[in-house]
């Protein structure tokens, strides 16, 4: 299978779907779809608190053993590095990540020639990456990976759009998202005014950015 170029992802862009976050079984049917043959990767993203965890585990949930999970929060800069740079502040901004580093493992992901590749994830409750978490075994057919910037044009960002096979933007209301999004901080030890002031603050400054990306999408998901 040959890998899209950016001239081509713009020409399919007229051809854009839309289906409802509730129809699970059109987005299972279209996952598994791509789950035949040889290695596919399939890019769930949309702002923060758009539900692209709960989504993409539906999806890998229901396409077991054929399928498996691959988060770019994975590669969150460590808390100590991002404290050197001046950035902590910043957390979950695109230039927190390890671009790089995402991009080099959904290409030997791609590639499929090593019998095992190791992922990282992050933990939400100790707040850092850990790597080597993920085990990706080279039969498996079906790479998910969902994450704020898959359809990002700076720097290294990309090139990440041409290894996806399909691309899925995740379109839910915004009230919806931004409550979503406020209760999350509020789990994760953050008290309500300070939740909320980061889902409108730096959180909304990320969603802006990641909403201009929507047009690369071959699917927009709306609803829940």
């Amino acid at each position: 299978m040959n890998v899209r170029t950016s001239d081509q992802v713009r020409t399919e862009q007229p051809a854009q779907q839309r289906l409802a976050r509730n129809d699970v079984n059109a987005l299972v049917a279209r996952a598994r779809s791509l789950a035949t043959g040889g290695r596919r990767l399939l890019g769930i993203t949309g702002a923060p608190g758009a539900g692209k965890s709960t989504l993409a585990e539906q999806i890998v949930a229901a396409l077991a053993p054929h399928a498996v999970l691959v988060p770019m929060d994975g590669f969150h800069l460590a808390d100590a590095e991002l404290k050197r740079l001046g950035i902590h502040d910043r957390k979950g901004a695109i230039d927190t990540f390890d671009a790089g580093g995402y991009l080099a493992l959904l290409r030997r992901l791609r590639a499929a020639d090593e019998a095992v590749v190791y992922a990282p994830t992050f933990r939400r409750d100790l707040e850092e990456p850990i790597a080597g978490a993920i085990r990706v075994d080279r039969d498996v057919p079906l790479v998910v990976t969902e994450g704020n910037y898959l359809l990002a044009t700076q720097g290294e960002w990309a090139a990440v759009r041409e290894l996806l096979d399909d691309a899925w933007y995740l379109a839910p209301d915004e009230e919806v998202r931004l409550g979503r999004l406020v209760q999350r901080h509020i789990d994760f030890g953050r008290d309500p005014a300070t939740a909320d002031a980061r889902a409108r603050g730096t959180d909304q400054r990320n969603a802006d950015l990641i909403v201009a990306t929507r047009g690369r999408a071959d699917v927009i998901v709306n609803g829940h």
